[in-house]
């Protein structure tokens, strides 16, 4: 029985010499002269896909294009429309808004903007 303990001691004791040896091969970061690897970072274009060519058009087409759309509003109502859930009603004003009055400032009373 005690030849099994001292045998479930040796890989550990083994484990412990290697990790040793590898403390000791890293330089001393206190230490300005100590040789250091370089470091190589790898390039940000190293997986870079160039998308497909794209074929512009002349500026008047499609200045001409936007205008049988409808111009910027229509891009404009687009996006709202696409942001709104389907059956949500179109926002109305507040009350305030409506009548010119201005609305109370928030938090304190007292301050005065």
């Amino acid at each position: 029985m005690l030849l099994l303990r001292s045998h479930c001691w040796l890989p550990l004791a083994l484990l412990s010499c290697s990790l040793a040896a590898v403390a000791d091969e890293r330089p001393d970061p206190l230490n300005a002269s100590a040789a250091v690897p370089t470091f190589a970072p790898p390039s940000a274009f190293t997986d870079y896909r160039r998308h497909g060519d794209t074929t512009l058009r002349p500026w008047k087409d499609a200045n001409d294009a936007v205008g049988r759309i409808g111009g910027w509003r229509a891009y404009a109502r687009e996006a709202q429309q696409a942001s709104r859930p389907a059956n949500a009603a179109p926002a109305t004003p507040a009350a305030s808004e409506t009548t010119g009055a201005p609305s109370a400032p928030h938090g304190a009373p007292h301050h005065r903007h």
